[in-house]
């Protein structure tokens, strides 16, 4: 099939690259001249797993090519998706301007029948106004609008892409559910389900599905808080309730709040969408509450244990990234950390083995970057844990204990056996776990 992929964003591009790995043309189009001219050039703008292998073969084969032209990319493509960024607007909903704004130079250069893809993650209604604009310019037998929703994890994209749990459809066109069948069919061959459903639905369920898990990781925090307080282990905890199979052991881990680009921003869409229908959404408003509250729970044991005064402590960073495994710093719980440790006059020592560029593109000069895990422990008065990075887990205690002027780590990902890390002469505090003293 002939594919037009706009947006070559995070889903823009693992999506592109994946359905040319199955054998579909696609042109992928963007804006950005830089950033098609460094494709075009071989040269992946995103970190993740799996995509570069997958990149350079279907590139070099001819399936998958770039341009900022959008009427050449679209002129045989039977399906065009739209992967453009939504981002908040003050208010907290999601930011449409891009993808109506793509819908209305569509309307006047589409010729034949095409399927129009709401890819990104868009309020409910949005398929509705896409069509509407549309519909301004064009003879509706000319277009179907239909939903199709990610469920890509950051650090496995690829894989979720390929063997996805599910794809959902929104569309009551059997037109559009036959073209995306075909299209989808490759990617089901091991008997995984696609469902098809009304538009509306298949925008409320992306929503939905990341607004419980980010329901599910504030629960857990707040039960590993609460563990601190009355002397429980809120691993125990976790794992006697994961055994529970209406519960499930995934999204239990405790922390310092979730981060990235999915689901900060869809939890407060889904509460603006609620609040625009007069519906007062309690659950995800204390969601958003609790996470805003863990991000800065490390700087509150920090603080503590140097008894309020930072002022000219140096404090170490493993993980800057918001997840492992990639590069994506948006809503990372470690630039809430810096924030607050700057705010309080600490120097901040920082390692990441993907997302140190991205930190200091932001941060101008005000963390220094070092060049691996154990240089930033260097004259560090204490280590945070904030990413759990596979790097990370299995470090050798002697050399930290040798860098470090103060023998303690502050971990914001739980990575050490608290049984292990006693007697090891570390002041070592995690999340809802009892304090080893060095």
């Amino acid at each position: 099939m002939n594919i037009a992929v706009v947006g070559t964003g995070y889903v823009g591009l693992v999506s592109g690259t994946c359905f040319a790995e199955t054998g579909n043309q696609v042109i992928c189009v963007d804006i950005d001249e830089n950033k098609v001219r460094r494709m075009q050039e071989g040269i992946i703008p995103i970190y993740e797993p799996g995509l570069d292998v997958l990149f350079e073969r279907n590139k070099r084969q001819g399936r998958l090519v770039f341009t900022t032209d959008l009427a050449s990319a679209i002129e045989k493509a039977e399906v065009i998706f739209l992967a453009l960024p939504t981002p908040p607007d003050e208010d907290g909903s999601a930011d449409l301007k891009y993808i109506l704004g793509v819908a209305d130079d569509l309307s006047k250069i589409i010729k034949d029948y095409k399927v129009i893809v709401d890819k990104s993650t868009v309020p409910v209604g949005t398929a509705e106004k896409v069509h509407a604009i549309l519909a301004k310019n064009l003879s509706e037998d000319l277009f179907d609008v239909v939903s199709n929703p990610e469920f890509l994890r950051e650090g496995v994209a690829v894989e979720d892409f390929l063997k996805p749990d599910r794809v959902v459809i929104g569309t009551k066109s059997e037109r559009a559910q036959k073209v995306m069948k075909r299209l989808y069919e490759p990617f089901l061959r091991q008997g995984n389900p696609i469902y098809f459903m009304d538009e509306r639905s298949a925008e409320m369920t992306k929503y939905a599905a990341n607004s419980y898990l980010a329901a599910r990781i504030s629960f857990m925090n707040e039960i590993a808080n609460l563990c601190e307080k009355v002397g429980a282990n809120v691993d125990s905890v976790r794992k006697g309730m994961g055994s529970d199979s209406r519960i499930g052991k995934r999204f239990l881990f405790p922390g310092v709040g979730y981060g990235g680009s999915c689901f900060p921003k869809d939890v407060q869409a889904l509460a603006k969408t609620a609040a625009e229908f007069g519906y007062d959404f309690k659950i995800l408003n204390s969601v958003m509450n609790v996470n805003q509250i863990q991000k800065h729970r490390l700087t509150e044991k920090i603080t503590e244990y140097f008894n309020g005064d930072l002022k000219g402590k140096t404090i170490a960073l493993w993980g800057l990234a918001f997840k492992p495994n990639t590069d994506d710093i948006r809503e990372a719980p470690a630039l809430y950390l810096i924030g607050d440790l700057i705010k309080a006059g600490a120097k901040v020592k920082a390692f990441d083995p993907e997302a140190m560029p991205n930190v200091k593109a932001q941060y101008n000069g005000q963390v220094n970057m070092a060049q691996d895990q154990y240089e930033a422990l260097i004259g560090a008065d204490a280590l945070a844990i904030v990413t759990e990075w596979g790097v990370f887990r299995n470090p050798s205690f002697d050399v930290m204990k040798e860098l470090l002027k103060n023998p303690v780590i502050f971990d914001g990902r739980n990575l050490y056996d608290v049984e292990m890390m006693k007697g090891m002469g570390f002041q070592y505090e995690s999340i809802g776990r009892s304090v080893v003293k060095g």
